[in-house]
């Protein structure tokens, strides 16, 4: 099992309920690909002074767990997947970091 952690990071400030779209939909796309067996997403929780920091930080984090490398592969040329992060792109631009990794325990 394998988990893509993605730390996704708006440029800007979004209204709750355009964040909570977002996650929305990239849950959807990513579970309707086949190849994820789940999707977990989080809002950030901000600590105070944390924007003095030089680092990348969070608006939300967004985990998937597949089988195996060639299933997060396949995930990510899905149908409708590169749609999905350009609009979202273009209407609120932001980065993203992420880690594959095995369970962290």
């Amino acid at each position: 099992m394998i988990y893509h952690t993605m730390i996704v990071s708006f440029d800007q400030p979004l209204p709750d309920a355009e964040l909570d779209q977002y996650l929305a939909d990239i849950e959807q796309v990513m579970l309707g690909s086949g190849f994820v067996q789940s999707v977990a997403t989080r809002r950030h929780i901000p600590v105070p002074g944390e924007e003095d920091i030089p680092a990348l930080i969070a608006t939300a984090i967004v985990r998937v767990t597949v089988a195996d490398i060639d299933a997060l592969a396949k995930a990510f040329t899905a149908p409708g997947m590169h749609e999905v992060i350009h609009r979202w792109q273009s209407r609120h631009p932001y980065k993203v970091a992420w880690a594959n990794h095995e369970t962290l325990a």
